[in-house]
């Protein structure tokens, strides 16, 4: 991956709005990236999918000099497979392409890329070293431009390591273990060892194959049988590569001596790698045709499935002593800022070919792979960056303690509500003063409304297979969706509802308004409300379906949900949708909570896990329903049956009912209890749906 430290963010010359031209709608692009200098670009057709598409400048990841000294700045974009959508030159001061040729050829050259992929060995065909064809899908030779051919490669490696850079960082194409920054050499660590000693302690990568071993790569193909020599002498040495990583001391001084190892390191950049690649027996790594300072035909090299440039350095090198006869010696490097790291394990391959017939002959190939890894005590391995989704966490540390303290203390009152509901000033100041903080704190600031968005999107992400790693980057709607799950178990449907939902706590602040303006609540009929209720079941399997079966058709139905409008934006958006968010608040003022309890599909899900309750924690008494009927007529969510038990279904947990069980003032038959002198008894009270056997019943204790 490449450090952000290591970008120069401020380098490119498009903002925002000059990529959102580019891409115009359905897509979306998003604030450029904080760890990495690239545009995130979403769909309108596929809203919690994350980003599509990245688009980013070379500048900003690759300013790797041109011919004339100044780096081309290209705008590239990759989906989230990694394939290019496009390439387009913005900037270039190629003299090749200003006063000769034109910009023509450069700009056909770059629409090449187009549905290339990054996991493809992409390389320029030229007059010199030209890359043949070979039908390998893993290998894609670009056509060059004449007499360009040093500006349009390095135009390529531009390409492919800003790209690289922005897929390691984005699309995880770097395996876990090297998701962080590469490894450092160890300047200091050095030990005088002679050739031998290096391949034993593993300084050199060796691979050695046999004819007989080669002629078995070529079985059941054109290029069967077509190598006389290696079937003459089966056990005789074939392939003899080895590899080693020049810039640890210990094997640069060793393979290159004292003075063109320093050499070396002055002129690699920083972060830059150079390795020493040479190969002995019947196979050369390159032959006649080889051009000093490009990159070998032959030789490959990638680390995790992605694919580097290695290119010549062009030194005089001397086979060190006690080496074997070599038939090929380089010293390549990999272009700066490529990302490659030497602390983990790296493939160095060596193409074989074998041609059959002498007229249009047909070509096989077949590559054979060195993995290679410098021992340990050579590099100093930095800590690795934590996961972004970590990160936001910790971002996040202090919200995150207010909220989870305040779910504590609502999780202390459901415990034990006696103490501040048996007071009606008391629970009215409390519940008022949370229901504030989870409308200003939680919702406005917080950005923690949860929403049926986050169903339908993870059912559409598991139906992609994509799994549900994204939850993890929304810390706070995260430590809600737990907290609430949670409550399924003890207190069912109402904690959140209740409690949490922001958008419930400022329909109950209008009808609270409601009331000061003197509008009169009005209570629906039994059988319609029970109708509607049914109907927020209706909707939620639509929305279920529809983001299985017609995930377009459901972007559209969450609207549903004033959520977006009235929490997220902070009704800052279209007249539409903010008419209809004030018309559900309005109504509430009439009908309490009227979306909450008729129209939500999130209140239905969440109804349904409320089932997952195990006790009946709201206590009642013999007389509850039996005659009394305070409780039912006092409930402003309707949620207590005539027969005084608790429709848990319907319960939003404002605990005025058990503020009214607990007082002597309020609750009719401990006002009787009272009246005839009867001494009312501690733990007394029956669990829900168990009927007491006389009127002498006495109180419960506190819930």
């Amino acid at each position: 991956m490449v450090a952000a430290a290591t970008l120069s963010a401020h380098a490119g010359e498009l903002d925002k709005a000059d990529v959102e031209r580019r891409f115009p709608p359905p897509l979306k692009v998003g604030d450029k990236l904080q760890n990495i200098p690239a545009w995130p670009i979403s769909s309108e057709l596929e809203p919690d999918a994350g980003p599509v598409a990245y688009a980013f400048e070379s500048i900003d990841l690759a300013p790797i000099p041109g011919f004339e000294g100044t780096p081309f700045n290209v705008l590239i974009a990759i989906d989230r497979k990694g394939t290019y959508l496009g390439v387009d030159v913005l900037r270039q001061h190629e003299p090749v392409f200003l006063s000769g040729l034109g910009e023509v050829p450069l700009h056909e050259f770059v629409r090449q890329y187009a549905g290339k992929s990054l996991l493809q060995q992409i390389s320029v065909a030229s007059i010199y070293g030209s890359a043949r064809r070979t039908g390998d899908d893993k290998r894609v030779v670009l056509d060059g431009v004449s007499k360009a051919t040093a500006s349009i490669r390095i135009l390529n490696q531009t390409v492919l390591t800003s790209a690289l850079a922005v897929a390691r960082a984005e699309l995880a194409f770097a395996a876990p273990s090297q998701a962080g920054p590469p490894a450092q050499v160890r300047a200091e660590v050095f030990e005088p060892l002679d050739f031998a000693a290096l391949v034993q302690g593993g300084h050199i990568g060796r691979l050695s194959l046999r004819n007989d071993e080669i002629e078995q790569l070529f079985a059941d193909t054109d290029g069967a049988g077509q190598d006389a020599e290696g079937l003459a002498a089966p056990d005789q040495i074939g392939v003899d590569l080895y590899v080693a990583w020049l810039n640890a001391p210990t094997i640069g001084r060793a393979l290159l001596g004292d003075t063109m190892y320093a050499y070396l390191m002055r002129s690699l950049e920083p972060g830059q790698q150079a390795y020493w690649v040479a190969t002995a027996g019947r196979t050369a790594l390159v032959d006649a045709n080889f051009v000093r300072g490009t990159a070998p035909q032959r030789l490959t090299l990638s680390q995790d499935k992605a694919p580097y440039e290695a290119r010549d350095l062009d030194l005089d090198l001397v086979p060190p002593a006690g080496a074997p006869r070599f038939n090929s010696l380089l010293a390549v490097q990999i272009p700066p800022m490529s990302g490659l790291d030497p602390g983990q394990v790296a493939q160095f391959g060596l193409t074989l070919s074998r041609a059959r017939g002498a007229i249009l002959p047909i070509v096989t190939e077949r590559t054979v792979s060195l993995d290679y890894l410098p021992p340990a005590a050579l590099l100093s391995y930095p800590p690795k960056p934590l996961p972004e989704w970590l990160i936001a966490w910790q971002d996040r540390a202090r919200d995150l303690a207010i909220i989870a303290a305040a779910l504590v203390l609502l999780a202390v009152v459901l415990a034990r509500p006696r103490w501040i509901s048996i007071s009606a000033p008391r629970l009215r100041a409390f519940r008022l003063s949370f229901l504030a903080f989870t409308v200003v704190f939680i919702g406005w600031y917080g950005q923690g409304q949860l929403s049926v968005v986050q169903i339908t999107g993870a059912i559409k992400s598991l139906n992609a297979g994509q799994g549900l790693g994204s939850f993890l980057y929304d810390p706070i709607s995260l430590l809600l969706i737990a907290f609430t799950a949670m409550s399924f178990f003890v207190w069912g449907r109402g904690t959140f509802c209740g409690w949490l939902c922001p958008f419930g706590a400022l329909q109950e602040f209008v009808a609270m308004l409601g009331r000061r303006l003197g509008v009169r609540a009005r209570r629906l009929p039994a059988r319609l409300a029970h109708v509607l209720d049914r109907g927020r079941y209706f909707i939620l399997a639509a929305l279920v379906g529809a983001a299985l079966w017609a995930p377009r058709a459901a972007e559209q139905l969450v609207e549903i949900e004033p959520f977006k409008t009235a929490i997220t934006v902070g009704f800052d958006r279209s007249w539409p949708f903010v008419a209809y968010a004030v018309a559900m608040l309005l109504i509430s003022a009439v009908y309490y909570k009227f979306f909450c309890r008729f129209v939500c599909p999130l209140g239905a899900a969440i109804t349904l896990g409320g089932r997952l309750r195990m006790p009946a924690w709201l206590v009642r008494r013999a007389e509850c329903g039996q005659p009394c009927q305070t409780c039912r007529h006092r409930c402003a969510y309707d949620a207590i049956e005539r027969d005084g038990t608790i429709d848990y279904d319907n319960c939003f947990q404002c605990l005025d009912c058990v503020g009214i069980y607990h007082d002597d003032t309020r609750c009719a038959p401990l006002i009787l209890y009272r009246r005839k002198g009867w001494k009312l008894a501690e733990g007394g009270q029956r669990r829900p749906g168990v009927r007491a056997g006389s009127a002498t019943e006495t109180a419960g204790r506190s819930a």
